[in-house]
């Protein structure tokens, strides 16, 4: 069972909260919505420190953080450790951004929806 949130759920929902709407509008499940959201507070995290704030095992905190690459809603840059080695560390894309991003989604999904209704019966 995914915790994706679906248009009907926000639809229902009089007073969804953010990281519901970032869910439901990039497809993303609720825990990777709360991994962008903690990751706007702590920029620069690795993978074990979301892991440790989250209380998520470290290898879900790493596949939420890849969901959150691939949308576009974070960035990752590799750090030189002094002994030797690297670590990951992970910044959340800037909530303008994210909010720009939000409302182009809706927007494109907006105007799909209305010529889906104005084409209905044509044919």
């Amino acid at each position: 069972m995914t915790d994706t949130p679906e248009m009907e759920d926000l639809v229902r929902t009089d007073d969804p909260g953010f990281g519901q709407v970032l869910a439901c509008v990039f497809g993303i499940q609720e825990h990777e919505s709360r991994t962008y959201l903690v990751l706007l507070e702590y920029p620069g995290s690795t993978v074990a420190e979301l892991a440790e704030e989250l209380d998520r095992d470290r290898s879900n905190v790493n596949r939420s953080l890849m969901t959150l690459l691939e949308k576009g809603l974070a960035e990752r840059q590799r750090r030189l450790l002094d002994p030797g080695g690297y670590v990951y560390q992970y910044t959340a894309t800037p909530l303008p951004e994210a909010k720009t991003m939000l409302h182009d989604a809706l927007d494109e999904w907006v105007e799909l929806v209305h010529e889906r209704i104005d084409e209905f019966g044509e044919q």
